[in-house]
């Protein structure tokens, strides 16, 4: 806001310079210019236009005869003077003189259209400037916004993968599954923590990388048939830690196993099996 004002101050610089502020807003004005060096400075500049504005028309110089004339008048008796100036027609450098007086006035009132249109359009590209920056520091506080709220969704994932784990882990109802690495990934292991109520941990280490188009693919071992709990892919050192809930109706598991299956998954295990482990 005080820069706006300021521009307001600035955009009474002309009319200082021409004289045209009177009464308070000349007082206002003036106790401004004694604060402020710009404003000081603006209106030194135009006062020098102004001044410059009455030379840039042809100045006339009056007839000789003018002299003789106005000391003859100034001699004679007053009523006789009343008289000669009442029937004397007006001289024409007279006429001419109030043509360049009208020249003048017009040429003045131009230079103050001038002088506001200069102020007004420097105001407006100051108004512009000012539009354009206030729009790239709301660009700028939006995408900031966007950046916390990506990072606050990824903070209450975060946690809430947390207090999954924390629930599994605490679980009165938890079973543990030590997995071992199968001929297809002799080096691999793996550990699951498993609860009815809760869900399913799960992590492993140096499994093999997946070929093109395939995954690995988590089975809870039943009495009955495999149920998938899930999908995994491991980082490029051959490690996953993942959590999943139980699929409804998943009878109690003997048993966790992995295998590698096309890229999708398949209701049953098809391919080789690279991680196996009984409940405990």
């Amino acid at each position: 806001m005080a820069d706006l004002d300021h521009d307001a101050w600035r955009d009474e610089a002309g009319l200082y310079a021409l004289g045209t502020l009177a009464g308070k807003e000349r007082e206002a004005f003036e106790a401004h210019l004694a604060t402020c060096a710009e404003c000081a400075a603006e209106v030194r500049a135009l006062e020098g236009v102004v001044t410059a504005l009455p030379h840039s028309v042809p100045q006339v110089d009056p007839p000789a005869a003018l002299r003789a004339r106005v000391l003859a008048a100034a001699g004679a008796p007053q009523a006789s003077s009343r008289a000669t100036v009442a029937q004397m027609p007006a001289p024409a450098h007279l006429s001419v003189n109030r043509t360049h007086l009208s020249v003048n006035a017009a040429w003045l009132a131009a230079a103050a259209l001038l002088l506001l249109s200069v102020g007004l359009g420097a105001y407006a590209l100051n108004l512009r400037e000012r539009i354009g920056g206030l729009e790239g520091q709301l660009s700028n506080a939006v995408s900031r916004l966007d950046l916390t709220e990506q990072r606050l969704a990824e903070a209450t994932r975060a946690a809430e993968r947390a207090q999954m784990r924390m629930a599994v882990l605490t679980s009165p109802d938890l079973k543990q599954v030590s997995l071992k690495g199968q001929p297809a990934a002799p080096s691999a292991a793996g550990r699951a923590f498993w609860s009815r109520s809760n869900g399913l941990l799960f992590a492993a280490n140096e499994l093999p990388p997946l070929p093109a188009g395939r995954t690995y693919q988590l089975w809870f071992l039943t009495p009955g048939a495999p149920v998938s709990a899930g999908l995994i892919k491991p980082d490029q050192n051959g490690r996953i830690a993942a959590a999943f809930d139980t699929p409804p109706g998943t009878p109690d598991p003997t048993g966790i196993a992995v295998s590698i299956e096309p890229e999708g998954g398949v209701p049953a295990p098809t391919g080789a099996i690279y991680l196996a482990g009984l409940t405990q």
